[in-house]
C-alpha cells in the first residue's frame, strides 16, 4: 500500500508540473489570436471588398456608424461592419452578393 500511495503521489506531481506549462502555451496562443482578430480592419473608400468566392465592389465611402457602403447593381448599398474580417490583406464579408444587393 505504501508503494501505491508514493506512486501515486509522484504521479500527481508530475501532473501539475505540465499543467502549468501548458496552460501558459494556451493562453498566448488563445491571445495572439484574439489579438489578431480584434485588430482594426482597413475600411477606406477604394479598398476592394470581396465575398467568399470572388471581387464584390470597392467600398465606395464609410458611413458615420463604420460601416462600408459599396455601389452594387446601381444602388448604394451598406454592408455590416460586423460581417467584415480581414484575410490574407483582403476585406471579405461573410454575407453573399445575392444578400448584400437584396438589402434595404
Amino acid at each position: 500500500m505504501n508503494k501505491f500511495v508514493a506512486l501515486a503521489a509522484a504521479a500527481s506531481v508530475a501532473t501539475f508540473a505540465v499543467v502549468p506549462a501548458a496552460f501558459a502555451e494556451t493562453t498566448q496562443s488563445v491571445r495572439a489570436v484574439t489579438e489578431e482578430a480584434a485588430a482594426p480592419l482597413d475600411l477606406t473608400a477604394g479598398k476592394m471588398l470581396y465575398v467568399a468566392n470572388g471581387r464584390l465592389a470597392p467600398i465606395y465611402r464609410v458611413a458615420a456608424d463604420g460601416n462600408p457602403q459599396v455601389i452594387l447593381n446601381g444602388r448604394l448599398v451598406t454592408v455590416p461592419a460586423s460581417s467584415l474580417s480581414s484575410v490574407d490583406g483582403k476585406l471579405i464579408t461573410s454575407l453573399s452578393k445575392k444578400d448584400i444587393a437584396s438589402a434595404k
